[in-house]
C-alpha cells in the first residue's frame, strides 16, 4: 500500500514533508504552498495510521521509513529533499541512514535521535473518550477534549483528526487502537550505529525542550555534518508558531 499525499506544484525538485505523531499532511498545507512557490514540487504525506493513509496493526520506524521509500518508488522520485517534524523527524532520520543515495537535503524539526519517554497519555485518553461517543458536532468533541487537554492550540491540532462519517456523525481519521498499542515506538532512539554523512539541518524552537544543549553531541555522532539552529519565539510546533522564520531558514538550507 502507498501512503496518501497532497502534491503541491506540478514541477520542481521533489520535497517530501512528514508530520508528527497524531498530525497529518494538512498541518503543512500553508507552508507547502510557499515551498511550491519557491520552486519545489511538494509532497505533503500522511504517514501510516494517520490522515488518509492506510491503517495497519504494525507501527515502527523501520516500517515508516520503508513506507517513504515505497512512496518514492511509486511516484518515480529518485532524489528528494525531506523535512520531518517530531515523529516525522525520526522517520526522516532513519530514512536518511537506510537510503542515503535517495536524499538531496535533510531537515529535522525539533526532535533528536535520542530516546524520548512516552508522554501522550492524557491526549490519547481524550481521543479514546471522543471515539466512544456518538458525536454530531465539533463543539461536543471540544468539550470532551478540554477535560484532558487544557491547552487550546493543542486541542485544535488534535481535533483536526475529526471527519464526517456517512451516518452524519464525527469519527477520527487516525488508527487510534494501533497508535495506543505501539505508542512506545514513537520515542525509540536511533540505533547507536546509525550514521548519515551528508549536510543536515536541525531546527529547534527556542522555547522547546525536545532538543537540549546536551543533545547536540549525540546529534553530531549520528549526523557529523549537522547544523543546529533555533527558530525564535517558538516551541515544539515551530513551523506553526513562527512560520516566517522557519520557512526562511529551511529554504536557505534547501537551496544551498
Amino acid at each position: 500500500m502507498i501512503l496518501h499525499s497532497n502534491i503541491v506544484g506540478s514541477e520542481g525538485k521533489p520535497l517530501l514533508i512528514l508530520h508528527g505523531f497524531l498530525g497529518m499532511s494538512d498541518n503543512w498545507k500553508t507552508l507547502g504552498k510557499k515551498f511550491a512557490a519557491a520552486g519545489f514540487q511538494v509532497h505533503l504525506i500522511d504517514q501510516r495510521n494517520h490522515g488518509r493513509s492506510f491503517h495497519s496493526d504494525e507501527f515502527n520506524y523501520d516500517l515508516l521509513a520503508e513506507d517513504v521509500k515505497r512512496y518514492c518508488e511509486h511516484h518515480q522520485l529518485d532524489r528528494i529533499s525531506l523535512i520531518g517534524h517530531s515523529m516525522g523527524g525520526k522517520t526522516a532520520m532513519l530514512f536518511s541512514v537506510n537510503y542515503p543515495e535517495m536524499l538531496e537535503r535533510l531537515i529535522i524539526v525539533d526532535i533528536g535521535p535520542k530516546f524520548y519517554p512516552t508522554h501522550h497519555e492524557q491526549i490519547l485518553a481524550g481521543l479514546v473518550a471522543i471515539q466512544k461517543e456518538t458525536l454530531t458536532s465539533r463543539s461536543a468533541a471540544e468539550d470532551i477534549m478540554e477535560h484532558y487537554v487544557p491547552d487550546f492550540g493543542t486541542r485544535q491540532f488534535l481535533l483536526k483528526n475529526l471527519f464526517w462519517q456517512a451516518d452524519k456523525t464525527l469519527g477520527l481519521r487516525i488508527n487510534l487502537e494501533a497508535l495506543i498499542e505501539n505508542v512506545e515506538e514513537v520515542g525509540e532512539p536511533l540505533s547507536n550505529f546509525a550514521f548519515y554523512d551528508k549536510d543536515t539541518l536541525f531546527l529547534k524552537g527556542d522555547k522547546s525542550e525536545y532538543i537540549l544543549t546536551g543533545d547536540e553531541e549525540t546529534i553530531q555522532q549520528h549526523f557529523p555534518k549537522a547544523i543546529i539552529q533555533e527558530v525564535s519565539n517558538a516551541g515544539h510546533w515551530l513551523h506553526a508558531e513562527n512560520p516566517k522564520e522557519f520557512f526562511e531558514k529551511s529554504l536557505l538550507f534547501l537551496n544551498s
